[in-house]
C-alpha cells in the first residue's frame, strides 16, 4: 500500500492555553485535493500551520511521507509548499527574480532559474515574469504566491484561502490552477467559501471549534444534488438529452436551468459536459446540495455528521 503523502494522528494545537485543534486525524494521497472547510475561528489556518511545519502540535504527529515533521524539520522545507493568506512576496522584486530567490531557499541554488521559469509557465505568469510585484494586481499577487508555493516541486502544497479577495475571473482562474496542481501534487485548500471546494476538491473535511466534525467524499456530498446552471446560449429541454440528470432539466428561462444530478455524478463532471457541448458555461452553483446542508448543519452546532 502507497504510503500517504500527509497523515496527521490525533494532531491538536494549544494557543493561549486553549485547545484550539483537538485530536485530528487525516490522510491524503498524491492526486487528491483536500477542501478544508469551517467557519471563521474554526481551527483552519492553525491546522494549516501544523501541516506546513510552521507550528508544531502541542500532542499528536503530523507526518509528511511517512516522516514525522517534527523530528525531521527540514523535510517540511524540501517536501512542503506553503502559501498562507497573506502571500510573503517581496514587492520590490521582479516576478522573476523574487522566485529564483526562493528556488535558492528551498536548496536549488545551481537550478535556481530553472525552476523559477517552470512556476512562471506553470501559474501563467510570463507577461509579467520582468514586472516589479508591487505594481501587479492582486489576482498576480496571488498567482506569484502561488508559484512560491511549488517552485521546488513540493510533494504537498498548502493554501490557506488562496482566492481571497479576488474578483469572480481571478477566483475562477485560480481554482482552475488549484485543480491542475491537484494532478501531480497532494493539495490541502483552507477556505470558508463552499463553490471553492465544489470547483477543486475530491474530498472534504469540516472542523468547528478545533474538532474534525465531517471527513468524506466530495462525490458522495455532491452527487444527487440540484444545481443552478446559467448558459450563453438559449437551450430547449432537449439539448438536455444525454446528460446524466435525474430528471427533466426546469428552465427559469432559456439561458438558466435547475438540474437535479443522478447519483454519482458531480458538478464538476456536468460543467465538462457542458463545455464539451458547447453551451457556453457562465454559472454552476448548488442548491441546498448536501455538502451545503452537512456544513450548515454543522456550523449551527448540530451533532458530527457521520463520513
Amino acid at each position: 500500500m502507497t504510503t500517504p503523502v500527509l497523515t496527521l494522528h490525533k494532531a491538536s494545537r494549544d494557543l493561549a492555553g486553549r485547545r484550539v485543534v483537538r485530536d485530528l486525524s487525516l490522510a491524503l494521497a498524491k492526486g487528491e485535493v483536500l477542501g478544508l472547510l469551517g467557519v471563521n475561528g474554526a481551527g483552519k489556518s492553525t491546522t494549516l500551520r501544523m501541516i506546513a511545519g510552521v507550528l508544531a502540535p502541542s500532542a499528536g504527529q503530523v507526518r509528511v511521507d511517512g516522516k514525522d515533521i517534527g523530528e525531521e524539520p527540514e523535510l517540511a522545507r524540501r517536501r512542503i509548499g506553503y502559501l498562507p493568506e497573506i502571500a510573503p512576496l517581496h514587492v520590490e522584486l521582479t516576478v522573476a527574480e523574487y522566485l529564483a530567490f526562493c528556488a535558492r531557499l528551498h536548496g536549488l541554488a545551481r537550478a535556481a532559474r530553472a525552476a523559477a521559469t517552470r512556476a512562471i509557465e506553470r501559474c501563467a505568469l510570463g507577461d509579467v515574469r520582468n514586472r516589479l510585484i508591487g505594481a501587479l494586481s492582486k489576482g498576480y499577487r496571488q498567482r506569484v504566491g502561488l508559484a512560491q508555493a511549488i517552485v521546488h516541486e513540493p510533494d504537498l502544497i498548502v493554501l490557506d484561502e488562496p482566492a481571497s479577495g479576488l474578483d469572480p475571473v481571478q477566483a475562477a482562474r485560480l481554482r482552475e490552477l488549484v485543480r491542475e496542481l491537484g494532478v501531480d501534487h497532494a493539495v490541502v485548500l483552507s477556505t470558508h467559501v463552499l463553490p471553492d471546494v465544489v470547483a477543486c476538491c475530491d474530498r472534504v473535511a469540516i472542523l468547528h471549534d478545533g474538532t474534525l466534525r465531517h471527513e468524506g467524499s466530495l462525490a458522495s456530498a455532491d452527487s444527487g444534488s440540484a444545481v443552478r446552471v446559467r448558459v450563453a446560449r438559449a437551450l430547449l429541454a432537449d439539448d438536455w438529452r444525454g446528460v446524466a440528470t435525474s430528471a427533466t432539466p426546469v428552465a427559469g428561462d432559456a439561458r438558466q436551468w435547475r438540474i437535479r444530478l443522478v447519483d454519482g455524478v458531480t458538478s464538476s463532471m456536468l460543467a465538462a459536459t457542458i463545455v464539451e457541448r458547447g453551451f457556453g458555461l457562465e454559472e454552476l452553483r448548488a442548491e441546498n446540495s448536501a455538502l451545503e446542508e452537512i456544513f450548515m448543519a454543522i456550523a449551527a452546532g448540530a451533532p458530527a455528521v457521520a463520513a
